[in-house]
């Protein structure tokens, strides 16, 4: 079996999407790295990042470019100033020479080294690039696919290798968790507990929970504090800061903590949960779609919708909710992730938006289930519900722009995963007639079925029936 982590599919990266721009710096990073394995750097005279399929139609609007040069630049995604990445490429733009060592400088100029082949697709994905290098006589290249979440192959390796990595419970379906927690007497999260140390020690695992939880706190808070128009060219306005304004109005909070405590003293009025929801999902995907820095949940343009699942439980739960609960989240909400990785995909380039609200709906459901006090089961269910209620959904981003429509569908997504773990939570997994895996099986042959038009490619749906026009694509 193929083992994956909850930290393989929540990390820490910078918007706007993962497909189009964590994938591709991780890829650069690679290159470089296996270059040095193939040519001494000093020795390169010239590099060419070209772009297929998806990358090209939208790599654009998806910042592609902009991560390709910040990966050149030696930047990291977890650390890079994001408040300074305009300027840092717009000082490669007009300078047009990079170092890939130390001292010694090579022209590089993002217009015409980053090639756009639009009506070209590699074999394997809709994410491909191919990266060239000129070193004296010699001409290498290496071919990568961003297959969605940040997740890089190169070409020639299986998407889904088998592990030589010993888990004590692991796991390639759905049924293969349950099944575990039943022999044992194991909730979800602590069946995760235990596989995670395979790979990290126990306090390690409960510190990288935590941060996790710190960015997705912070890209909330910080969506709800930042007005202005979002970049790209459709002029569409942030909308969280206003929503959390109208909602708390002059209520004075020095820090994110005290604010989650304000709006905690208010009383739980449904019309306004649900605003609440809404403002947490947008926010986190206004932040994603201004380069902000978000979790990747398990993709960025589905950002939102875990952060804003996890903060309806904290704010509006009838308890304290302790930094245990939320890890025990976040590890339920990883592991329904692995699934669909598994045996789908969370790529929107090959499925659909279906492939990246539709499993981030999911994986919260399920965390949600689990932490209210749901069942094993019960949680498979919800998840189920959730993905259910996706099956179909299109990506047709405006423009080749992460923001219309996918950061509304964020909050949908996040209502959709809150309403799912209700029925779940009252409802019998014995008397239901569709599994999670089933659900995900069918999300794949749906993916499959689905006109390329309406994978992230901005040539159908929305995309090409609205009459707003930007040249981003």
């Amino acid at each position: 079996m193929s083992a994956l982590s909850v930290f393989d599919m929540l990390k820490i990266g910078v918007g706007p999407s993962s497909s189009h721009t964590l994938g591709p710096w991780r890829a650069i990073q690679r290159w470089l790295a296996e270059l040095r394995q193939e040519v001494r750097l000093e020795e390169v005279n010239h590099i060419q990042v070209v772009l297929y399929g998806s990358l090209a139609l939208t790599g654009r609007g998806h910042c592609t470019d902009k991560a390709i040069c910040l990966a050149l630049l030696g930047y990291e995604p977890e650390t890079v100033p994001v408040d300074r990445i305009d300027a840092v490429i717009e000082a490669l733009s007009e300078r047009r020479h990079l170092a890939l060592t130390p001292g010694r400088e090579i022209p590089f100029d993002p217009v015409s080294d980053i090639v756009y082949l639009k009506t070209e697709r590699l074999p394997f994905h809709a994410n491909g690039m191919k990266c060239l290098a000129s070193a004296g006589e010699r001409r290498l290249e290496s071919v990568y696919y961003s297959t969605g979440g940040g997740f890089v192959v190169k070409e020639g390796e299986s998407e889904h290798p088998e592990s030589t990595l010993r888990l004590p419970y692991p796991t390639e379906r759905a049924e293969d968790l349950l099944a575990h927690c039943r022999r044992d007497g194991l909730r979800i999260a602590d069946m995760v507990w235990a596989n995670e140390q395979a790979w990290r020690a126990p306090a390690q695992i409960e510190v990288d929970l935590a941060r996790l939880w710190e960015v997705m706190k912070s890209s909330i808070f910080r969506g709800c504090h930042t007005e202005g128009l979002l970049p790209g060219g459709l002029q569409v306005r942030r909308r969280a800061r206003d929503m959390a304004h109208k909602l708390l109005g002059d209520t004075v909070y020095p820090d994110v903590d005290s604010w989650i405590e304000a709006i905690r003293s208010r009383p739980f009025v449904f019309r306004d949960v649900l605003k609440w929801v809404s403002c947490f999902a947008l926010a986190v995907n206004e932040e994603n779609a201004s380069l902000g820095r978000v979790v990747t949940a398990p993709t960025n343009g589905a950002s939102g919708v875990i952060p804003a699942v996890l903060m309806y439980h904290v704010c509006f739960s009838t308890h304290v909710v302790e930094p245990r609960e939320i890890a025990r989240f976040l590890m339920v909400a990883g592991e329904i992730g692995t699934f669909f990785k598994k045996r789908a995909t969370i790529s929107a380039a090959m499925g659909g938006c279906q492939a990246e609200i539709g499993v981030s709906s999911a994986m919260a459901a399920a965390a949600l289930t689990e932490v209210q006090g749901g069942s094993v089961g019960q949680s498979l269910m919800a998840a189920e519900i959730a993905m259910e209620h996706h099956l179909g959904m299109t990506c047709d981003p405006i423009a080749g722009l992460v923001q219309i429509p996918c950061i509304e569908r964020n909050s949908m997504g996040a209502i959709k995963a809150i309403n799912a773990a209700a029925l779940a939570i009252d409802g019998d997994p014995a008397a239901a007639r569709v599994s999670l895996d089933d659900v995900i099986h069918t999300m794949w042959e749906t993916a499959k079925d689905m006109s390329s038009k309406y994978k992230e490619t901005s040539q159908g749906g929305l995309a090409v029936n609205i009459s707003v026009r930007v040249p981003e694509c």
